[in-house]
């Protein structure tokens, strides 16, 4: 029963909200219409609809799942400091975090789907379904890691929202492991995103060792300025309590892990400038056929460093922001367009094909991410009412813990039927 009333929360919870929150819903549901009317063009022409061809057949669909698997990872950055280190400012926020990696997983998911030729084969790329060729497939890896981390946040935030509703504390035992299990998961879903590229020795561009900690450092940029921006918008509409310091802790987070990734990044162009050999095209083709990815991601890189590194900067919201905006667009030209077409170009022998997304593509992708903004609104909504209804009831974690014992069936039942519940 207890199961139900929490199914039926969940559907009410959807179901309250101003104006703001209505015409956001709408938005959203009228881009998810405009991505499949995309998808059928696409389903029925083929990839003729869209801009890759053979010389360049990874292109918009992929440069973002590479941006949004590192999004899913970054809620390591929330886990690791409030449940290693226990520190509440940043505890009572993860489950935000949890619930945006979920979001982001879906939409990686969705993005893998539009960019197969015959999508009816994705079964293929399901454990215990499809046949991936574990240990030799780096795919066949990232597919189970994948997908085990979508299911093991999707235990975390349903158990902890479930828990929440019966007002009852949570076992600290199973949370914690849980928790600690997400850490490597998180790393292990954007390396082995990274091997993919890395180990095609046919493409010079990615075949670096270095591919590897530059994807987890921006995951560490990108995944945290979402979440800042996130928490500001929560914290204004939403009246969700963000502490200040909080969102100062994961800048600074941020801040180490933009100057690794600009340290990494300078590691590459000197290595290929000074070397001189023939991989040099490709680095060529990125500052010079791609002008303007090529001076926006590490301008907006080293600003947004500058920002997050000075204290008294990154403590103003304005600046904070813009700091936020700065590397959310760095990263996603670094490993969306500025990672994929250089790879394909030139072509082996020497041809250059100008990819830029179509119409139906851009169509695709704005369908696949106002899908993954519907469900963290939903998630996020409904975790945000049960923890405003905990806040009322005065009971902490370890509150609960405390008086636990002294809650009869019968009190545990009233308290079931209360009109919170």
């Amino acid at each position: 029963m207890n199961l139900i009333r929490f199914t039926l929360f969940g559907v009410r919870s959807l179901f309250r909200g101003g104006w703001i929150y209505y015409a956001w819903l709408a938005f959203l549901f009228l881009l998810v219409g405009v991505g499949v009317m995309g998808y059928a063009e696409q389903w029925k022409l083929g990839h003729i609809a869209s801009n890759m061809r053979d010389q360049v057949s990874w292109g918009l669909f992929i440069g973002t799942y590479a941006f949004y698997v590192g999004v899913a990872a970054a809620a390591v950055a929330l886990v690791i400091p409030g449940y290693v280190y226990q520190w509440k400012p940043i505890k009572k926020i993860v489950i935000i975090g949890e619930i945006l990696a979920i979001s982001s997983v879906v939409m990686c998911l969705l993005f893998v789907m539009a960019d197969l030729g015959h999508p009816e084969r994705f079964w293929h790329m399901l454990p215990w379904l499809g046949i991936l060729n574990i240990p030799s497939s780096l795919m066949g890896w990232n597919v189970l890691i994948l997908n085990s981390y979508l299911v093991l946040n999707l235990i975390i935030v349903g158990y902890l929202l479930y828990r929440m509703f019966i007002d009852r504390p949570y076992n600290k035992t199973l949370v914690m492991a849980l928790m600690f299990l997400s850490i490597p998961l998180a790393i292990a879903i954007h390396s082995t995103t990274a091997f993919i590229f890395n180990v095609l020795p046919a493409r010079p561009y990615w075949n670096s060792a270095i591919l590897v900690p530059r994807f987890i450092a921006t995951a560490l940029c990108s995944g945290p300025a979402l979440m800042i921006i996130i928490f500001q918008i929560l914290r204004r509409f939403a009246s969700f309590h963000v502490e200040n310091r909080a969102i100062d802790k994961i800048a600074e987070v941020m801040a180490y892990a933009i100057g690794i990734n600009l340290l990494l990044f300078l590691a590459e162009v000197v290595t290929d400038f000074a070397s001189g050999t023939e991989h040099l095209i490709h680095m060529q083709y990125y500052f010079g056929g791609l002008t303007f990815y090529a001076i926006s991601a590490p301008i907006f890189s080293i600003t947004a460093f500058f920002i997050f590194l000075r204290p008294q900067w990154r403590t103003k919201p304005f600046l904070l922001n813009i700091g936020c905006i700065l590397i959310l667009v760095a990263v996603y030209v670094e490993k969306g367009i500025g990672l994929v077409v250089p790879g394909y170009t030139p072509t082996p022998t020497g041809e250059i094909y100008n990819y830029i997304p179509s119409r139906v593509e851009w169509m695709i992708w704005a369908g696949v991410s106002a899908v993954g903004m519907l469900i963290f609104t939903i998630l996020t909504k409904m975790a945000i009412s049960l923890i405003k209804a905990k806040e009322e009831r005065g009971h902490s974690q370890e509150e609960l813990e405390a008086i636990a014992p002294q809650i009869t069936q019968e009190q545990y039942q009233d308290q079931s039927q209360s009109p919170i519940h």
